[in-house]
């Protein structure tokens, strides 16, 4: 079956006009049609086994990571030209709404501060709780409670223990750099959490009053 695949998929990629080297490239935070029609292919093919929804999320992500890395692509999980024409879609039929391009999608300034908080904010806890504490930063971009922008929320006035303290300046670790990225990617091991809190050292009392989700590590995660 995956050698049938293969050979369709590079059929397809082979057959391609000149335009798919100006194709869009759509990634984790991409929304559209084109999105459906990559989830659409790659279930058909048992690479994705979740609702199309058009949305680029962490599930799209490695399903794409999946079909490249059985299809000699770069294992990226991003949809590039090489890996929509494997896909069977023409890059160059793209449409414009499938760009990852709304308000929440990282730059490598963003990675760098996410990480950047992550250590000052998690040195030390279990790899899970540090893509956790990446995943509530970005939670909170969507929330309209907190700011829309990942340096207003980190930034936000006593948001973070790391940014009072200094400890978002220490010297960073490679584990939260990775992290960041996870967490960027859609992993969210705090399931959806905006708040956090270490109840050994937090003063406030009103973190208390907030629903838990999960605990990882020595962080309390709530909604």
């Amino acid at each position: 079956m995956t050698v049938l695949i293969a050979y369709f998929a590079s059929e397809a990629y082979f057959n391609i006009s000149s335009k798919a080297a100006i194709a869009k490239v759509y990634k984790y935070g991409a929304r559209g049609d084109q999105v459906i029609e990559i989830q659409t292919k790659l279930k058909k093919w048992g690479y994705y086994n979740n609702s199309v929804d058009g949305i680029y999320g962490y599930n799209t992500y490695l399903s794409v990571k999946s079909f490249q890395s059985h299809n000699g692509l770069v294992v990226d999980g991003v949809a590039g030209s090489q890996t929509l024409a494997a896909i069977g879609i023409n890059p160059s039929t793209s449409d414009s709404s499938g760009t990852a391009s709304g308000q929440n999608v990282t730059n490598n300034k963003d990675v760098d501060l996410i990480a950047r908080l992550i250590n000052g904010e998690a040195r030390g806890e279990p790899y899970e709780g540090q893509v956790a504490v990446g995943a509530v930063i970005l939670n909170r971009t969507s929330d309209a409670r907190f700011p829309s922008t990942i340096a207003g929320v980190i930034y936000q006035p006593g948001a973070f223990t790391a940014i009072v303290d200094g400890q978002i300046n220490a010297k960073i670790e490679d584990s939260s750099i990775r992290a960041a990225r996870d967490a960027i990617n859609g992993w969210d091991p705090s399931g959806g959490a905006v708040f956090y809190f270490n109840p050994e050292t937090s003063t406030n009392k009103w973190i208390w009053s907030r629903p838990l989700i999960k605990i990882i590590g020595k962080h309390r995660f709530c909604s």
